[in-house]
């Protein structure tokens, strides 16, 4: 069967999200689900980029392991089928996935009864014997809303560290904000959020999702979160000198990975971003 190339893929997202206001887009996200025949942003396997992350800058990272000897939380909205569930657990985290689509969390469930070693390369072996393997686990509900925090043990401080691949890009631009805000509220006050920046190549007016995600809109969301950003004439986040405001996450490292999903690859060369958030 032929496979349709990315732009074709990306279209027939967009047409399916079409006309639909943002508040039925859980809906539709769901009925993709439930097909389970067009699931574009599934590769099968964790980002590359995000392997690497986690076995080469452990540095930005705060310790699976705290002092009291309780595991560390993770947590991964819009979570797909958990692929980055399983690997923030082996590495030691207790590691709770969100998805807002009852179909997404039964696959999610199905596929970490028994995630293996890995679909690409090992990547799921437990890298620290001694800490050993965090808890997996995916739940459902509204990243915006509290009632799934329970699943978690409760909000307690906050997650120590946050993930977002292609989950601020599938939100329609009019929420980010709001995305913002929910960030600084659920990362722990010494916690960290990763967030690999994709799509940095689409020009803002192609929409989405995935909507186009250069390093300007997390720079100027999370400077001042909650508050609205502008736009030019072109739907590119303007970059100002606003300054940051006492909720601020501040950026502790940006770098272009060395590897990450095919899809992202122009040309040869890799047009993600991974940016790492402290709060101020």
């Amino acid at each position: 069967m032929a496979v349709a190339p990315p732009n074709q893929k990306q279209d027939r997202l967009k047409a399916h999200f079409t006309d639909h206001a943002p508040a039925q887009h859980n809906k539709r996200w769901d009925d993709l689900w439930s097909a389970g025949d067009f699931l574009p942003w599934d590769r099968g396997y964790v980002n590359p980029a995000l392997i690497d992350t986690l076995n080469e800058r452990k540095d930005l990272l705060p310790s699976p392991q705290k002092e009291g000897g309780e595991r560390a939380r993770a947590l991964v909205p819009g979570c797909g089928k958990g692929y980055d569930i399983a690997l923030f657990a082996a590495h030691g985290y207790d590691s709770y996935g969100l998805e807002v689509s009852e179909n997404a969390v039964k696959a999610a469930e199905e596929y970490l009864k028994d995630p293996g070693e890995g679909p690409l390369e090992g990547e799921y072996k437990v890298g620290d014997a001694k800490v050993g393997r965090g808890t997996m686990k995916c739940l459902l509900g509204d990243f915006f809303e509290d009632d799934w925090l329970e699943g978690t043990g409760g909000a307690g401080e906050g997650f120590d560290v946050i993930y977002d691949n292609t989950f601020l890009c599938a939100l329609h631009p009019s929420i980010r904000p709001q995305w913002a805000r929910r960030m600084a509220q659920l990362l722990a006050p010494g916690g960290t959020l990763v967030c690999l920046e994709f799509p940095t190549y689409k020009p803002p007016k192609s929409g989405g999702p995935p909507f186009s995600l250069p390093p300007t809109v997390h720079e100027e969301l999370l400077k001042r979160p909650g508050e609205d950003i502008e736009y030019d004439e072109e739907g590119k986040v303007r970059s100002t000198d606003r300054t940051e405001s006492d909720k601020a996450l501040v950026r502790i490292a940006h770098w272009k990975p060395k590897r990450t999903h095919e899809v992202a690859i122009i040309n040869g060369e890799v047009t993600d971003w991974v940016s790492v958030w402290r709060h101020k």
